[in-house]
């Protein structure tokens, strides 16, 4: 595996912060939403050993610390910014370090810059590019659903404008944390009829301005390198519609598909633990990037999959047999998870062979149960245009129709079927759609779901006696089996994500379908890759830590615009195993088939319904910051309760400024950093700053060490930041 996007976020975060303490004890200040980045790549405890005395929330009551400097690392909101100016004037720290997630507004910056209380307060002001979330190695999202109704409902135009600067300056901000200035190319989609097919081509040059004008200001960027210059594909989700509807079957796209699991700061299986024990309980288990299991199997088929878990199992019997019965039989997943309950010496590894086992068994009892081999067969020949022996099919309206009859086949599963079947045709007359629908025995109301298809560029239904023309692949598609999908007939798509990127390690895309944005001097995979020496800038806005194994690589960067698939994260793992280029995936939001669907439904219900954060009151900054305080009481005892310690909230007072059970003496003082990010504003020309894209995501995450202050204090959900016009 190669470099980490978690790790490389994580390395400018806590760089940032040992740079500024310098072996110094200071206090660290967030806000609700540079909180859920930093909890998502950095445990606490590594950032207070890196001499932070406490962690508080801006927009909590807090007690004044006027002896200890503070490190802010905030967003650029207007609100967050308020809060932060009720500190300055309450002089509530000795000193206070300024560092943002992302560009500062031109405007806001200004109230910070004309503030005479400001500036006898600052000791430090730089920005870093990490507002974003980094899910897998390779794998970084924006955790914003609400981009995909932005972009493609008719009702959103005034507010694409500022959601397109705001992407842009992100996917600038994954680029620069990678240290990669790199050669931006964009879809071009052939002969379009939706008005979104101009989507990629202006987010591309949105990006292609954020990415000039950074470099213009900071001329030690991008850092030197091995690498060939990068590349960067700015693509949308019309690009394949197969992809977020067609049933998968390798281990994390079916878990995601078929199990209820939660999506939010974390992700989440519910799972019973240490079953048929006194100790039983139901347990929500984190599923992620820490848990070994989930790694080394969610790109592998669940066949392929469930012979892992129990020969690893097998192998563990093998090796401790004095922790099972002898005459433990492992060869079935009922079997194991017996076993499992005899194994209280191991609780993590139970938990963790608990956690997958269930999640399989219950996998494959719904590929039975709702007849998936049946549907998958049709599918996999709708979506390649070829049967399982590589010839053209025949009779698909039939096998369609006789699914569609099966009263054992789910409704979601018919809907999904029946827009693959659309697409497939290149539309139908229609008439017939709304006779699709009473025929599986839909709500006429799925009707609007498949015509809305026709926004991401889908052909939804034709005349009468046009002649059906079969829809040309974007790639040449394998005409033949090898012998490495002989064994799965089932999975014999592939994404269009990965054709390309299989097309792109051969030899340059064809630039009528990806344009650059600005032509390169030199072939983007015919350059002369620098063979300088790799000296990483010791500023905090890229990586620094690379393996020499990956160092010689091109990196490919692949925004998909509108959300991606776990099929498409899978391609980016495999085209990075097998090539000679290593490619990240960046995407708004992960997409399963439900929420898809439910995505482009909504693409025609009222804009009112859809909660967007650009149609929210907008966010303030908590009263009590702008509270003076109230007079010590009086020591003569009086009726009623106590006083509580400083902070109003009746909690223990935070961390003292000096804890006794950590000692400054034996940290050694770090070198300053070698300078500091400019407070220029990445939008070249634009009005739109550097606008905080929101999350729907429910928070999440612990809060303070050793303070409880802020206990009642809830997480919003919806942080609205669409303001300007079109």
């Amino acid at each position: 595996m190669g470099a980490s996007a978690i790790q490389d976020q994580r390395d400018i975060i806590v760089g940032a912060i040992k740079n500024i303490t310098r072996g110094d004890w200071k206090v660290l200040v967030v806000d609700t939403d540079s909180k859920r980045i930093l909890d998502n790549v950095v445990k606490e405890d590594d950032i207070l050993n890196e001499n932070i005395a406490n962690i508080e929330k801006i927009e909590d009551k807090r007690p004044p610390n006027p002896d200890m400097d503070a490190i802010y690392l905030l967003s650029p909101e207007s609100h967050i910014v308020d809060c932060l100016m009720a500190d300055f004037s309450r002089r509530r720290y000795k000193k206070s370090y300024l560092v943002w997630t992302a560009l500062l507004d031109p405007t806001i910056r200004r109230r910070i810059d004309n503030s005479t209380e400001a500036q006898q307060q600052l000791a430090g002001f730089e920005t870093l590019s990490i507002d974003y979330f980094p899910r897998e190695s390779r794998l970084v999202t924006f955790r914003d659903p609400w981009s995909f109704p932005i972009l493609y409902h008719p009702a959103c135009n005034n507010v694409v404008a500022t959601h397109m600067q705001s992407l842009a300056q992100k996917i600038a901000g994954v680029c620069i944390s990678l240290g990669e200035y790199p050669i931006v190319r964009y879809y071009k989609p052939k002969a379009p009829t939706h008005e979104a097919s101009v989507l990629c081509s202006h987010l591309a040059r949105f990006v292609q301005d954020e990415l000039d004008a950074y470099a213009k200001f900071h001329t030690n960027f991008p850092p030197p390198s091995n690498r060939q210059q990068g590349v960067l594909i700015i693509t949308d989700r019309s690009m394949d519609l197969f992809a977020p509807l067609i049933h998968e079957f390798t281990y994390q796209a079916m878990a995601h598909d078929l199990l209820p699991i939660k999506e939010g700061d974390k992700v989440l299986y519910k799972t019973t633990v240490n079953q048929g024990e006194p100790n039983e309980e139901e347990k929500d288990m984190e599923i992620g990037e820490n848990d070994d299991i989930w790694v080394k199997n969610r790109h592998t088929h669940m066949k392929d999959t469930i012979e892992r878990l129990m020969g690893d199992f097998q192998k563990f019997i093998n090796e401790n047999p004095h922790f099972t019965n002898q005459s433990g039989d492992a060869t079935s997943l009922n079997a194991i998870k017996d076993m499992l309950a005899g194994l209280p010496q191991f609780q993590n590894l139970k938990d963790a062979y608990s956690l997958h086992l269930s999640m399989a068994q219950e996998c494959m009892n719904i590929f039975q149960s709702r007849k998936l081999p049946d549907i998958a067969s049709v599918e996999q020949s709708l979506a390649t245009g070829l049967d399982e022996d590589y010839r053209k099919p025949k009779n698909l309206a039939d096998q369609v129709i006789r699914l569609l009859d099966d009263e054992s086949i789910s409704s979601s599963d018919r809907l999904r079927l029946i827009a693959l079947y659309i697409i497939y045709s290149d539309g139908i007359v229609f008439e017939d759609i709304p006779r699709l629908m009473a025929h599986a025995s839909l709500p006429f109301t799925n009707v609007e779901t498949i015509t809305n298809l026709e926004l991401l560029g889908a052909r939804t239904t034709r005349p009468l006696k046009e002649t059906r023309h079969p829809h040309a692949p974007l790639f040449p598609r394998k005409t033949a089996p090898t012998a490495a999908n002989e064994d799965y007939a089932l999975s014999r798509f592939e994404p269009a994500l990965k054709l390309l990127l299989e097309e792109i390690s051969r030899g340059p895309l064809d630039p009528a379908l990806f344009p650059y944005t600005k032509p390169p001097i030199q072939s983007d995979f015919d350059q002369t890759a620098n063979v300088n020496a790799s000296l990483r800038s010791a500023k905090p806005t890229w990586a620094q830590n690379r393996r020499s194994v990956h160092e010689s690589k091109q990196r490919v960067i692949v925004f998909m615009a509108g959300g991606a698939t776990y099929s498409e994260s899978r391609a980016c793992y495999e085209t990075s195993r097998n090539s000679n280029r290593d490619v990240v995936l960046v995407t708004s939001h992960m997409l399963t088939p439900a929420l898809f669907l439910r995505q482009v439904t909504d693409l025609s219900v009222d804009r009112r319904q859809l909660g967007l954060p650009a149609d929210q009151p907008k966010k303030k900054a908590p009263q009590h910051l702008f509270e003076r305080p109230t007079p010590s009481p009086s020591p003569s005892p009086q009726g009623g309760l106590p006083a509580g310690p400083a902070g109003g909230r009746g909690g223990p007072s935070p961390r003292p400024p000096m804890p006794s059970s950590q000692s400054s003496g034996s940290r050694k003082p770090v070198e300053p950093p070698s300078g500091k990010m400019g407070s220029m504003s990445l939008n070249s020309g634009g009005q739109n700053g550097s606008s905080k894209t929101p999350s729907p995501i429910g928070q999440g995450g612990k809060l303070e060490k050793k303070s409880k202050y802020d206990e009642d204090g809830k997480e919003k959900k919806k942080r609205g930041f669409f303001s300007s016009k079109k």
